[in-house]
């Protein structure tokens, strides 16, 4: 299935990670341009309606993919058989589960108090079941690595979902229009996928490869359920014990941090498992490409999420207007511990693509845990309180990580800190130094161009001069790009 074996893993890494970023970035820009035109159309409690069920649509999508893109991502050789009992397995378990969701729709809005949210939830979930059709067909994609396919499928479904949202909310269909926007992006997404992929099934079924595969996706999939209680647990709590209206400032909030740190893991995630699991028999390979992929999600993600913290409320005011104006604080505090994320995704790569999703599982079920209790324990002290410790909860928990690489593969401390620190220490001085240097400043556009321009230019121009490799060599790979060169 693979047709592009004549490449180097050296050329396939640069290929996916410049497509990744591309696809990310621009994703990013339209979710972007999109979010503030519907920010300005729509209120606080119109997200808010449509955040109470994010919980549940990601779940079942969850339990629906089971594990299975990366089950057939590190089976060596993956045969028409193996994506087509996969194609019809996971259809068959998502209209199962929107079965049961349709019926229990009744009893998630008594447990929100809302009864607005019967029709609304059994419209969202059919988003999952028409998501279970692309399961296959992505899975060859992602095994492929074929990020240039991939980005064109994701920038072409969120153009026209974006336009769709828009035209909704301008006729009134307010958070109706929301639901419809994600439908709308699922379906696009869905067709694409098949018509990039090449691949139909068939309608031959054989349980086999599902048994020989269940064993390793069925971890994948409680690990998937626990990171999405995990990233939905304020959501949850607030539309249990607040008012939509503060569910919706939070979803708001964790939407842009999303965005941000999404843009970086989407690049990273695109590639680091396919081609981690093809050195996964060389230990010291492993290690190396590891490391070098650290150093460049370091050097990427820790000035673009600490620089995004320092410049929430000037995004958020003018970008969304005042009436948003409580997620900004929220925004620079999610900020810290996105700037983190893509480490840990990068982390949880590696162990799955040496086969141990038991491990990947444990670590992320006992952070759900802990997560949890922080949260009940932190409610009588407020909403603030309550986020402060679940980014430091967080960030904390990139040490478990670390431990699980370092038995895995040999990662010391000393390699992690030297790979990780002076992009993390330099982000840190420059966004403070910036943030301080710009408060002085009345005007809101002037106090936003400042930030980015100081901690982009001065980042950059250190960096040149520290004569930083990774610097270096992605600015030689972009000029190659540019000049139209080969990878």
């Amino acid at each position: 299935m693979d047709s592009h074996n004549g490449q180097s893993l050296k050329e396939k890494t640069a290929k996916g990670l410049f497509w990744g970023g591309v696809s990310n970035g621009m994703q990013q820009l339209l979710n972007l341009l999109f979010g503030i035109v519907l920010g300005r159309m729509l209120s606080p409690s119109d997200y808010g309606m449509v955040g109470m069920l994010t919980v549940f649509s990601a779940i079942a999508a969850a339990l629906q993919e089971g594990g299975f893109i990366s089950a057939l991502t590190n089976r060596k050789e993956a045969t028409q058989r193996d994506f087509n009992t996969v194609f019809w397995f996971s259809l068959m378990c998502s209209l199962t589960l929107y079965l049961l969701l349709f019926m229990a729709a009744p009893w998630i809005a008594t447990f929100y108090q809302t009864p607005q949210l019967v029709p609304l939830a059994r419209l969202s979930f059919l988003g999952f079941v028409i998501s279970s059709l692309s399961i296959a067909p992505r899975a060859c994609l992602f095994k492929q690595m074929r990020t240039k396919e991939t980005t064109l499928i994701s920038l072409s479904s969120l153009l026209v979902s974006g336009g769709v949202g828009i035209v909704l909310a301008a006729c009134g269909f307010a958070y109706w229009g929301i639901a419809l926007q994600s439908i709308v992006f699922v379906t696009v997404m869905t067709l694409l996928n098949f018509r990039f992929s090449r691949w139909h099934p068939d309608r031959s079924f054989d349980f086999r490869p599902i048994r020989e595969m269940i064993s390793f996706s069925s971890k994948i999939i409680v690990t998937n359920i626990f990171t999405i209680i995990n990233n939905n647990l304020f959501s949850v709590l607030l539309g249990k014990f607040y008012s939509a209206r503060e569910v919706g400032n939070f979803t708001q909030a964790n939407k842009w941090n999303t965005m941000g740190h999404t843009c970086i893991t989407g690049m990273i995630s695109g590639i680091a498992q396919p081609v981690l699991a093809q050195v996964a028999d060389d230990r010291s390979r492993q290690l190396a490409v590891f490391r070098k992929l650290l150093r460049f999600t370091a050097f990427v993600s820790f000035p673009a999420m600490l620089g995004l913290s320092i410049v929430s409320h000037e995004l958020i005011v003018l970008a969304l207007t005042e009436k948003w104006l409580p997620a900004a604080g929220m925004l620079q505090l999610l900020c810290l511990w996105g700037a983190f994320v893509p480490l840990a995704t990068l982390f949880s790569n590696l162990i799955i693509s040496r086969g141990r999703s038991s491990i990947y599982m444990g670590s992320t079920v006992c952070l759900c845990v802990v997560q949890l209790g922080v949260a009940c324990l932190m409610r009588p002290y407020g909403l603030e309180w309550m986020l402060r410790l679940f980014v430091a909860v967080h960030i904390g928990w990139i040490a478990v990580w670390f431990a699980f690489v370092h038995r895995e593969i040999g990662l010391t401390l000393g390699q992690m800190l030297k790979d990780v620190s002076p992009y993390l220490l330099l982000s840190v001085l420059l966004t403070a130094g910036t943030y301080c240097a710009a408060r002085p400043l009345d005007s809101l556009y002037l106090r936003l161009l400042v930030k980015v321009v100081l901690v982009a230019g001065l980042y950059a121009l250190v960096l040149w001069r520290w004569q930083s490799v990774i610097f270096h060599e992605t600015l030689q790979f972009l000029f190659r790009r540019g000049k139209g060169g080969g990878l």
